[in-house]
């Protein structure tokens, strides 16, 4: 099995329900995002996929995310826009745009600070 994997950064403001009080004010962070594609082939080229693509793709999946206030997206009308539900979010947002069957997300890591993330592993 081969594993890609590349990271990528975005600026938002979300606000958490139900969390704790701090974090149920508005406010923002500078997430970076770690994107893992996985696959058992290489192509005739001899890569799994071109980096390229995977990151074209997931740059398109950013710029949705990119200095909004992320409860405000649809995706995040009914969940809370969590780390944990913006790892999701990405994933499943390039699991629609990869279209392969050699080729599929394996997992996505969203880090709020240096010292926090979580991974939604597929």
């Amino acid at each position: 099995m081969f594993e890609l994997k590349i990271i990528t950064q975005f600026a938002a403001a979300h606000q958490l329900k139900m969390v704790s009080k701090k974090c149920e004010n508005i406010h923002g962070h500078n997430w970076k995002i770690e994107v893992c594609v996985a696959g058992k082939n290489l192509n005739h080229a001899g890569v799994l996929k071109d980096f390229g693509e995977i990151k074209q793709h997931v740059s398109e999946i950013i710029a949705k995310l990119d200095h909004t206030f992320l409860n405000k997206l649809d995706f995040f009308r009914d969940i809370n826009p969590s780390s944990e539900n913006i790892a999701l979010y990405v994933a499943k947002e390039l699991e629609k745009t990869i279209n392969s069957s050699a080729v599929q997300v394996s997992r996505v890591t969203a880090w709020e600070s240096e010292d926090a993330c979580a991974t939604y592993i597929c």
